[in-house]
């Protein structure tokens, strides 16, 4: 798995994980900002960080806890996990801190999110695997 390294050659994040980890939190943050559009609630970077900051600490305590920088563009178990840790999580701070949970909002974050999370890794694998065969 190819890495990067910082300016003492020392190993860094792996490539494949800093990319999905990048990818994730752009996905997130879009998610958030489209929320926020579609209920007219202006799209202010402090409000879009207001509406996703419990999506991404649920997406980073699924990275953390799954070790998904092992296999992180792998739609099982790292996409599904960090989809799932994300929803969960995401659903469960927004409920302690006093934001809106109703069951209208976690059908279309649990839709939307995995359309998000998990549709990109299903197209980095049907890419790998075309890839694969044209090489066999």
């Amino acid at each position: 798995m190819p890495s990067t390294t910082d300016r003492f050659g020392t190993r860094a994040v792996p490539a494949p994980a800093a990319a999905a980890a990048a990818a994730d939190l752009i996905l997130i943050l879009t998610f958030a900002a489209i929320g926020r559009d579609a209920h007219a609630r202006g799209e202010s970077v402090a409000g879009i960080l207001a509406t996703a900051w419990p999506f991404l600490a649920g997406a980073a305590v699924a990275w953390l806890l799954l070790r998904v920088w092992r296999r992180p563009l792998a739609l099982w178990p790292a996409g599904v996990a960090v989809w799932l840790g994300t929803v969960a999580i995401g659903m469960a701070l927004r409920a302690l801190t006093g934001q809106t949970v109703v069951l209208p909002f976690v059908i279309v974050a649990l839709l939307s999110l995995a359309v998000f999370l998990l549709g990109y890794r299903l197209i980095v694998a049907i890419v790998l695997r075309l890839r694969a065969r044209r090489r066999a």
